[in-house]
């Protein structure tokens, strides 16, 4: 759009901006959210995210386990610790040490979790990543553990999208925002700075500096090893990067591809490849696991091992390590399952942790990293909620939480299916779908399709409570530009190839109607974030085989999204609108541009926060003035917290939630009856 008319609502906090924001939330809620059936299903879905029963996440700083946990009294939330012993109990005995919602009252600032990070292997001090609203920039303060209160004179960094790591007891590296040319054109730290208690930050000591395109630098650290040495990341591009040793003033490059994921722990290299790599004379596929002593290898450039090599149905999907072990988590045709690795003089063995068979998805991770073996384990499936537990290499696997059913699943069945995209490639989806269900009716289809981010079959109690009780139908498509089949499945989907994975998506819907499961009226589809881009052009290039379409905090303008926040940290999953080449594929799936007069669509509900300073609202915000302009029924609503999720607190996660089941559930069953 050459002159675009509505470019003021990019303003985000511009009065008029947020007058034109307000009347349409009104309406949004007159319309949807002033009913009953909207109160009951709200307070169902604030009742389940507030139960007591949930199992609480944990992660184990010396003889503790931390956890931040909301709930109706709680609404912000609470930061909390107990032991292991005591969580194995029904109801643990949980210390707390900082309330966000006193916080909150006492600051009178609408302060948002983001996290912790706390200084081993002392653990008596924590620096605390808190969010005026929810976004992505927080501001980080110094917490004593032991006293439950905020260190004065401690370390303070305001509101950034900073990095930040301990580096001793009195030395922190930060990357945030030291004014100008401190940060890349993403909107993230470009430098990295020693920063020693008691010194202004001012003074703190540049260590690296990256580039103005990059997308962002930052660094981590091992206090097994004394803190003697940082390890920095620059990720010149969303999938590209470089890693460093950092020590005694000196900057050693590891070598890798520079597609490559690197990470170091306890003087243990480990490279995640995402294409093939020839080195010193031996070839690795892409999408292996290597492994490798770090100073052995960056002195010889020798020691490579071979820790996890795909399959064409195999993927590595997450992988973690203990003191000696190495954890897995791989997928199978989209069915993932735990395994352990340890090295042997014959070299690495691999392990199933257990035998599962069914539709889930089990994940491995350490329990204590870097000083025991242990591993938690969890599974779940869209029927089944999850169960942890915990193991080790000579230790039974013991159940510790057992998430509880919050709707009946027993009439429900989990099937996969597959359907051939126009290119002839092979996509699988799941439908969930009551046992004795015959007729075609209203049909839930979900997709997202980038970042290599897989669809795995997980349990949301939100979707059985507000669609499949109903009688609804859900299904989940794993459409290329996802990790469900590896880097490759991914990169298929990449700049000009984009409509691969739109191809998929259409087709499984059309395989849906085909197989009677559902009619284009009453199919609805949502997605979020690059979901929320896929359903923009599900309404502008297939009006026609959809009855209602929920987008949310969606890229939908591709001829500015560099130019907004984080957006320039895309271009390598998108391309660059400013190179005329790829703008020639880019602007075939912007849908701002896409939107015709005289082309009748469906309803959409579009949803963004106002406080999402990932994906720019004014995506969302241009897309509706667009077509209440044209004459297009669109419904809106914009949350004013909660960040690039959408909510800030429970209330507002239920409120959502219903808002979305409420709109198609409305429409489509409407549909049904005609």
């Amino acid at each position: 759009m050459t002159n675009d008319p509505y470019m003021w609502l990019e303003n985000i906090d511009d009065e008029q901006a947020l007058a034109w924001v307000e009347k349409r939330n009104s309406s949004t809620i007159d319309q949807i959210a002033s009913s009953s059936e909207f109160d009951s299903l709200s307070d169902k879905i604030r009742a389940m995210l507030d139960s007591d029963d949930r199992i609480p996440g944990f992660v184990v700083h010396g003889d503790y386990l931390y956890n931040f946990w909301q709930d109706a009294v709680h609404v912000k939330g609470i930061w909390r610790r107990t032991t292991l012993e005591d969580y194995k109990q029904q109801r643990p005995d949980w210390s707390p040490l900082l309330s966000v919602d006193e916080l909150a009252e006492q600051e009178g600032e609408e302060w948002v979790w983001k996290g912790h990070s706390i200084l081993r292997p002392e653990c008596d001090r924590a620096l605390i990543h808190l969010s005026k609203g929810g976004g992505d920039a927080v501001v980080v303060r110094e917490f004593d553990i032991e006293r439950r209160e905020f260190v004065e004179g401690g370390f303070y960094l305001p509101e950034a999208k900073s990095d930040v790591c301990w580096a001793g007891r009195d030395r922190l590296i930060v990357g945030t925002d030291f004014g100008p040319e401190s940060l890349t054109d993403s909107g993230y730290p470009m430098t990295l700075r020693i920063w020693d208690r008691n010194t202004p930050l001012s003074e703190s000591v540049e260590i690296f500096r990256g580039e103005k395109p990059d997308v962002s630098v930052g660094a981590w650290t091992d206090s097994t090893n004394g803190f003697s040495e940082y390890y920095i990341n620059r990720s010149p591009g969303f999938f590209s990067s470089e890693t460093y040793v950092y020590q005694s003033e000196s900057l050693t490059q590891v070598e890798k591809p520079e597609d490559a994921n690197a990470w170091i722990n306890q003087k243990r290299l480990f490279l995640r490849l995402k294409t093939d790599w020839t080195f010193r004379d031996r070839s690795y596929k892409g999408g292996s696991l290597l492994v490798a002593d770090l100073d052995e290898y960056i002195e010889s450039r020798e020691g490579l091992d071979v820790v996890f090599e795909p399959s064409d149905t195999s993927v590595l999907e997450s992988w973690d390590a203990t003191k000696n072990s190495i954890l897995l988590s791989i997928s199978e045709d989209v069915r993932t399952q735990a395994y352990a690795s340890t090295k042997s003089e014959n070299g690495w063995k691999t392990r199933r942790v257990r035998d599962t068979s069914e539709i889930s998805t089990e994940s491995i991770q350490s329990f204590n990293p870097n000083f025991d073996d242990r591993f938690l384990l969890s599974n779940e499936s869209y029927l089944v909620p999850s169960t942890l537990s915990i193991g080790g290499a000579e230790e039974q696997i013991e159940t510790l939480k057992q998430a509880p059913a919050f709707f009946d699943a027993a009439e429900f069945n989990t099937v996969q299916f597959w359907t051939t995209s126009r290119d002839g490639t092979k996509i699988p989806y799941f439908e969930i779908r009551k046992k004795n269900a015959n007729d075609a009716g209203p049909t839930l289809l979900y997709g997202y399709g980038g970042f290599e981010i897989s669809m795995l079959p997980l349990y949301s109690a939100s979707v059985g409570l507000g669609w499949l009780e109903r009688g609804g139908t859900y299904v989940v498509a794993n459409i290329r530009g996802g990790g469900e089949f590896g880097p490759d499945w991914h990169r298929s989907a990449l700049k000009e190839n984009r409509h691969r994975a739109f191809d998929d998506f259409i087709a499984v819907a059309e395989d849906l109607i085909e197989r009677g499961v559902t009619t284009s009226s009453q199919l609805g589809i949502q997605g979020g974030s690059n979901g929320g881009l896929l359903m923009g052009n599900m309404y502008t290039k297939r009006p026609d085989l959809f009855g209602a379409i929920v987008c949310q905090v969606p890229l939908l303008d591709m001829s500015r999204y560099h130019l907004l926040l984080a957006g320039a940290s895309w271009m390598a999953e998108y391309g660059d609108p400013d190179n005329p080449e790829e703008w020639n594929f880019l602007q075939n799936y912007s849908p701002y541009h896409n939107v015709k007069r005289d082309q009748s669509y469906p309803p959409i509900l579009i949803t963004t926060s106002t406080r999402d300073d990932r994906v720019h609202p004014g995506h969302a915000r241009k897309m509706v003035a667009l077509l209440e302009e044209l004459g297009h029924p669109v419904t809106y609503y914009e949350n004013t917290a909660g960040g690039h999720a959408g909510s800030a607190d429970n209330s507002q996660l239920a409120f959502m939630i219903t808002l979305v089941y409420e709109f198609l559930w409305n429409t489509l069953s409407k549909a049904a009856q005609e």
